[in-house]
C-alpha cells in the first residue's frame, strides 16, 4: 500500500481520505494544520479556544469529506470553515454576561438565547453549504476565491478560471442571484447571502 505524502495532488488525497485511507488523512491533516493555526493565531484565540477550533474543522472535514465534489476546492473550504468556527468562538465570548445566580431563571434565560443563536447560524452556514454545492462549478469557484483570506487580486482570480477580469464582477453577481434561489436557500428570510461576497 502506498503512503500518501503532503505533497500527493489533492484529487489522490480526497479520493483515498474519503474511501478510509488513514495515511491519506494523515496527510490531508499534516498540509493544512499550518493553515488552520495561520487563521486561529490572526482571530487571537486563546490556546484552549483554538484547539477547540482546530478539533472542531477536522471533525466537520470528516463528516463533509464525502460531500465535497471538487478537490482542490479543500483549502477554501478548510480556510472558510476555520474563520466561521473563530468567529462563533469570538462571538460566543462577546455574548457572555454576568447573570446573578440567585435569580431564577436568569441562568436559563442566557443558556436558551445562546444555544437559539448558535442554532440558527449553524443552520444558516449548512444551508450555505448546500446552496454553493447546487452552484455549477465555475460560479462556485468564483465565489470561494472571492472568498480567500486575505483577499485575491482580480487579476489572480482572472488567471486562476481563466476569465477575463471585465466578466468577474458581472459573473459574480448572476453567480449570488443563482445562489439566493437555490432549494437550499429558499424559506431562510431576506437575504441570507447578503453578507457572503
Amino acid at each position: 500500500m502506498h503512503l500518501m505524502e503532503t505533497t500527493d495532488p489533492l484529487a489522490t488525497l480526497v479520493p483515498a481520505a474519503r474511501e478510509g485511507d488513514q495515511s491519506a488523512w494523515n496527510a490531508i491533516v499534516d498540509r493544512f494544520l499550518p493553515l488552520v493555526g495561520a487563521i486561529i493565531r490572526r482571530h487571537r484565540l486563546s490556546e484552549a479556544d483554538g484547539d477547540d477550533v482546530s478539533q472542531t474543522v477536522w471533525l466537520r472535514l470528516v463528516e463533509h469529506l464525502g460531500a465535497l465534489r471538487e478537490p482542490d476546492a479543500l483549502p477554501g473550504w478548510i480556510r472558510t470553515t476555520t474563520r466561521n468556527e473563530c468567529l462563533r468562538v469570538l462571538a460566543a465570548r462577546s455574548r457572555t454576561r454576568p447573570v446573578d445566580p440567585q435569580d431564577s431563571g436568569g441562568l436559563d434565560a442566557v443558556a436558551g438565547d445562546v444555544a437559539d443563536t448558535e442554532l440558527l447560524a449553524a443552520e444558516r452556514r449548512q444551508a450555505l453549504r448546500e446552496a454553493l454545492a447546487e452552484l455549477p462549478a465555475g460560479r462556485r469557484e468564483l465565489l470561494l476565491l472571492l472568498l480567500t483570506d486575505p483577499p485575491l487580486a482580480y487579476d489572480e482570480i482572472s488567471a486562476r478560471l481563466d476569465i477575463p477580469i471585465g466578466s468577474i464582477g458581472p459573473t459574480r453577481a448572476r453567480a449570488l442571484e443563482q445562489l439566493r434561489r437555490t432549494r437550499a436557500l429558499r424559506g431562510l428570510g431576506p437575504d441570507p447571502v447578503g453578507g457572503v461576497v
